[in-house]
């Protein structure tokens, strides 16, 4: 079956205010977004470090990564490598090659909804990868599959260009025309929850945090 392309490439906003969000906890991301939007269900499998870059976006039919496997002959530089594979955890979309694949190509990282396999090798390396389980058993190959279409990931749909951040407490993303904005209101909550942080220790705390 065949695989359909929608784009060979994503747009990305400038480098620097997509690395501006790397210190920005996903938490903070998501109370500056109504908390409605965020991954549910995925975790990390890597050793440490944050997942941020622009979404190139894989559909695939559940327990096969034929098209996975075709998008990472088109990832480039900074591209998070985002698969909805509806969920399935029967069988195991990546593994350490395809990891390996995606990080000689210069990709962020991965965000599947699916299983992945080879977790040892993740967890012994700093390239992010966000999943919903692990399994020994490895996928099919036949398709179909789409490579930058709109996908489904954990109920948060993500789109191919979007900003997309990941860290201890899970994946979050956003337009990239709303990154401007949502990272002077995540500053702003920075600051004020650091304030707060202070009045505990100082033994001045009135109680604000209950109100915001």
């Amino acid at each position: 079956m065949s695989v359909t392309i929608a784009m060979d490439s994503v747009p990305k906003p400038a480098p620097e205010l997509i690395e501006a969000f790397r210190s920005a906890s996903t938490s903070v991301i998501s109370d500056n977004l109504a908390r409605l939007p965020g991954a549910v269900g995925l975790r990390p499998f890597h050793r440490s470090g944050r997942l941020v870059g622009v979404a190139f976006t894989v559909r695939t039919r559940p327990g096969d990564n034929l098209a996975i496997h075709k998008a990472l002959e088109l990832v480039g530089p900074g591209d998070v490598i985002v698969v909805d594979g509806g969920g399935d955890e029967s069988r195991a979309l990546v593994g350490e090659i395809m990891k390996n694949i995606a990080e000689y190509r210069g990709a962020a990282g991965y965000v599947i909804d699916g299983a992945i396999r080879d977790v040892a090798a993740f967890a012994a390396s700093d390239f992010p990868c966000f999943a919903r389980s692990v399994i020994h058993r490895g996928p099919y190959k036949s398709g179909p599959g789409e490579i930058n279409v709109p996908v489904s990931i954990g109920g948060s749909v993500i789109s191919p260009g979007d900003i997309v951040v990941g860290d201890e407490d899970g994946v979050v993303s956003f337009p990239a025309a709303i990154a401007p904005s949502l990272l002077e209101a995540v500053r702003a909550q920075t600051r004020r929850e650091e304030e707060t942080l202070v009045a505990i220790r100082e033994g001045r705390y009135q109680g604000s945090y209950g109100k915001s």
